[in-house]
């Protein structure tokens, strides 16, 4: 009953190996390659193609390179052939041999030939021959004997390399003795020889050598004593200046309240002459009483009882001065030393309340930044505008964003502060016009230092006046001029940021601002007119760099001269807003008397009149009249020279040209005034009007377009030849490319395959033999419960 099972699994196993053959060898699946001409020399590949003949092949090259790098990975136990040749295919086998055999040949001759030294020396050991030791013939007769022998036999080989060395140096001495003789020898001979070489120069010449060669060794002289150049001093960076300043305020004003307390000042034992802080001194050798002090001085400091001045004398490096200093050292010393011998001089009770009242009187040298406008109101209230700008400029150098961490926002804030109390000195009644001079440099130092927060503050009051004249423009349809304190705004504006750029986040909302109070708010006094005429001159400001192209200007310009036409009933040009042609308000400039002309000189338009304008008479307003025509003037030369590179220039000033030429009384006006009116309206016109030419211009010769035939596909055909060859590279290298990106994929899917099926098999492996375990297990079980029941039995 066994063997039938057998048989039949033997049966099922040739029926199966039967099919498979024949699945593999169907005809209607094999690929055949035809030929239509035998060529020799080219080989063919899979002339006959069986379906999966080609991945089983490619699985089997894997398998004998890609997967046995895989397992020799991280495996140092490989056996490398290392002998010579044997992996060099060029080589013949008969070649490697003679080379192997003679490489070990050399090999064994050199392990020969490692201790043999030459046959002439003689080695010893404690004074004796090897050789001799070799042969054994002295008997020791006990231990002591031999070290004794050893002991001498040393001493002697001792004495022996010392006559050795000895007589060595001897012979060389006796060799260098000979070879210097030698030399001299030589050099007597050439002495002889050259004397009859040597061509001989006459007396005249050998004179004049002689009286060179003084010369030149007077500018060798000369040279040494030659100023020497000294390396220049390390370059500071900002936060060491500000460390530098902030600590001489410091001392200043430790010495001001040491002063206000009644302490005694020492005076220095060596007057001290000051030297301005610009004087480079460079290149000039001071003599002994010319030498002064270069000492610190802050701007503003000049005034009179305003603080004192630290001197520190300048150290100078000359070579040739050091004994000048050397003596100035001992002069010094022995002043300090009398000085300090004689009694000190106090001072009387008058004279100590003299220096403290002096001392009080001074400005402190340290301040805190003011947290508030109120609090920089009382900081600068009830000094001079000097004193002013000198406290604004401690405040910065005491608070530098480098000596402490919150010293950057508040400085920040000063800038806003600041700004509020120039406004606020601006609407005083008289407006404190030098005071606001003197606080603008120290407004522009902090916008260098926080260009960020200047930028938001002025944004910030432009924003707000142009809102509130939009409120009023919608509710009235017409608004008043900018004040005193927004004109001043606009000032410091093209002072603290660059007016030139296309577009500015500050300096662009601000010209709007000007053009749309150039252009809204109407004339109706002469504070009006001096006020308009200010925002044309800080407009000409803004527009002066780039040249940009104000309409609202030129507008303005030729209505204010348009208010100084007696007759105004038949106009060659045309009034545009704020301006009216005829009507009330239309006569400002108009001049009553024209007797008030020879009394009038050129003044200046003055910038408090914007603010308040006071006229007694009417002599008064024609002198004011007069004032403001030839600021008018004066703009319009000014935009005239501005704009006359633009081709429109003609047609823009035309209108004022016709207004001066034709409607302006000029006979009325002062002499000055009739000449400025006489070079505007007669100056050389060079630009033309823009006119269409007569005939049509000459077309640009056009060649022959180059026609390239294109087909389908974006193929072009008609290139050269280095093109088409630099397409089939492309061509190929995106071939070859993507056969490689094919191949690593099937590499790294062979790799996967792989590293899963090792985990499989461990696994597997693993499985089986925990099944055993747990079986072998489960067995000793069995055997224990039936070993127990037979001992209970």
């Amino acid at each position: 009953m066994g063997k039938a099972p057998k048989k039949r699994n033997l049966a099922d196993k040739v029926r199966k190996t039967k099919t498979s053959t024949e699945i593999k060898n169907n005809p209607f699946e094999v690929k055949i390659n035809r030929k239509k001409f035998d060529i020799l020399g080219r080989k063919t590949k899979h002339d006959v193609g069986l379906p999966g003949v080609s991945r089983s092949k490619a699985i089997n090259k894997r398998k004998e390179t890609l997967l046995k790098e895989y397992k020799q990975k991280n495996k140092s136990n490989k056996f490398i052939d290392r002998r010579f040749g044997e992996y060099d295919t060029k080589m013949a086998p008969e070649d490697k041999i003679l080379q192997r055999f003679a490489m070990e040949r050399q090999r064994v001759h050199e392990k020969k030939d490692a201790y043999n030294l030459n046959e002439e020396e003689e080695l010893t050991h404690y004074g004796q021959s090897l050789a001799e030791m070799e042969k054994f013939n002295d008997i020791v007769n006990s231990d002591d004997e031999s070290e004794e022998k050893g002991l001498l036999s040393g001493e002697r080989g001792l004495v022996q390399m010392i006559n050795t060395w000895v007589l060595s140096q001897r012979e060389r001495q006796v060799q260098r003795e000979e070879a210097q003789e030698l030399t001299e020898k030589l050099d007597q001979d050439w002495r002889s020889i050259q004397a009859l070489m040597v061509k001989k120069t006459p007396k005249a010449e050998q004179a004049t050598k002689q009286e060179e060669k003084p010369k030149y060794d007077m500018m060798v002289r000369e040279l040494g004593f030659e100023m020497k150049a000294q390396p220049s001093e390390k370059m500071k960076t900002p936060e060491e200046l500000a460390r530098e300043e902030t600590e001489k305020l410091q001392k200043l004003e430790a010495d001001r309240l040491r002063r206000m307390m009644g302490d005694e000042v020492r005076d220095s034992p060596q007057s001290q002459i000051h030297m301005s802080a610009d004087d480079l001194n460079d290149g000039f050798i001071l003599d002994k009483d010319d030498k002064k002090t270069l000492s610190y001085q802050e701007e503003g400091d000049g005034e009179e009882g305003d603080g004192e001045e630290e001197g520190s004398e300048e150290e100078d490096g000359h070579s040739d001065l050091d004994s000048e200093q050397e003596s100035e050292d001992e002069e010094r010393k022995q002043e300090e030393k009398e000085t300090s011998a004689k009694p000190k001089k106090t001072l009387s009770k008058e004279e100590m309340k003299a220096q403290q009242e002096a001392a009080k009187a001074e400005l402190p040298y340290t301040f805190t930044v003011p947290e508030s406008c109120s609090d920089l109101k009382d900081l600068l209230h009830g000094h001079t505008p000097d004193n002013q700008r000198l406290i604004v400029a401690r405040t910065q150098k005491c608070n530098h964003p480098s000596l402490a961490v919150g010293n950057k926002l508040k400085l920040q804030k000063l800038f806003g502060f600041l700004l509020e109390y120039i406004g606020e000195l601006a609407t005083r009644t008289p407006p404190e016009l030098p005071t606001i001079d003197k606080l603008i440099p120290e407004l522009y130092a902090l916008c260098q230092m926080f260009p960020e927060a200047a930028c938001k503050a002025m944004q910030s009051i432009l924003g707000d006046a142009a809102h509130s004249m939009e409120e009023v423009l919608e509710v009235k349809g017409h608004a008043a001029f900018p004040a005193l304190d927004m004109l001043i705004y606009l000032k410091v504006t093209a002072l603290l940021f660059p007016t030139s750029d296309f577009r500015h986040p500050v300096t662009t909302p601000a010209l709007l601002y000007m053009s749309q109070a150039l252009t809204k708010c109407p004339v109706r006094s002469l504070q009006d007119v001096t006020s308009g005429l200010v925002l044309c001159c800080l407009a000409m400001e803004y527009v002066s760099f780039s040249k940009r192209f104000l309409p609202e200007l030129i507008n303005f310009l030729a209505g204010t001269l348009h208010l100084a036409v007696q007759d105004k009933t038949s106009l060659g040009y045309t009034v545009v807003p704020p301006f009216r042609p005829s009507g009330k308000n239309s006569d400002l400039l108009v001049l009553s008397d024209s007797e008030s002309c020879k009394s009038w000189s050129k003044k200046a338009l003055p910038l408090s009149a914007t603010q308040h304008l006071e006229l007694k008479n009417d002599l008064d307003r024609d002198q004011y009249r007069l004032i403001c025509l030839s600021t008018c003037l004066d703009l319009v030369k000014q935009c005239c020279l501005l704009y006359k590179d633009l081709t429109s220039f003609l047609h823009i000033f035309q209108p004022i040209r016709t207004l001066l030429s034709k409607h302006l009384s000029v006979h009325t006006l002062p002499e000055p005034l009739q000449v400025g009116v006489t070079a505007i309206s007669s100056a050389p016109v060079t630009h033309i009007r823009l006119v269409f030419e007569k005939k049509k211009p000459i077309p640009l010769k056009l060649l022959t377009p180059k026609i390239v035939e294109v087909l389908d596909y974006g193929k072009k055909r008609g290139s050269t030849r280095e093109e088409r060859e630099k397409e089939r590279l492309k061509h190929k290298y995106k071939k070859e490319f993507k056969g490689a990106l094919r191949e690593i994929r099937k590499d790294s899917r062979f790799l996967a395959r792989e590293k899963l099926n090792e985990v499989m098999s461990r696994d597997a492996e693993r499985k089986r033999k925990v099944k055993e375990l747990f079986g072998s297990l489960a067995t000793q079980e069995g055997e224990w419960k039936a070993l127990k029941r037979k001992k209970r039995k």
